[in-house]
């Protein structure tokens, strides 16, 4: 059975941030991490090269396939600033409508800056996902 390629290490989650370019979204991407370390209480982890992660919990697919996963987690990408929302997105229409600009994938929130979005909307979206993946997938 395969393994997930990304995994969580000990690279310097400090060193991934001073490399994100420009300084705005190295900025965000700070920002994002003292929010996600204080939401949910995790200290942050590198998944990955790209990946910072916050949390884990297990998940094991009808396949049998299993894994671990980060509860939540961001990556500072070309274009935007991904934050992912392990719940899903799908759930949380309500929520996305008063965010602002963004895009999505299933479980992958794009922004290009903090500034273009309703951060107190933010802060209730990730608390959401948090309580669905703490009552889905118990410690």
């Amino acid at each position: 059975m395969s393994t997930n390629k990304t995994q969580p290490n000990d690279n310097s989650v400090d060193e991934y941030l001073s490399r994100i370019k420009p300084e705005g979204r190295r900025e965000d991407a700070i920002e994002i991490c003292d929010l996600l370390n204080k939401l949910t209480g995790q200290p942050p982890i590198m998944w990955g090269s790209s990946i910072v992660g916050f949390g884990t919990y297990r998940y094991q697919y009808a396949s049998g396939r299993e894994g671990d996963w980060m509860r939540t987690g961001f990556a500072a990408r070309k274009n935007d600033l991904t934050i992912y929302i392990m719940s899903g997105l799908e759930q949380h229409k309500k929520l996305l409508k008063g965010l602002g600009r963004f895009k999505t994938g299933k479980s992958c929130l794009y922004i290009k800056s903090l500034d273009d979005i309703d951060q107190s909307c933010l802060i209730e979206l990730i608390e959401a996902s948090l309580e669905y993946m703490r009552q889905k997938y118990p410690d």
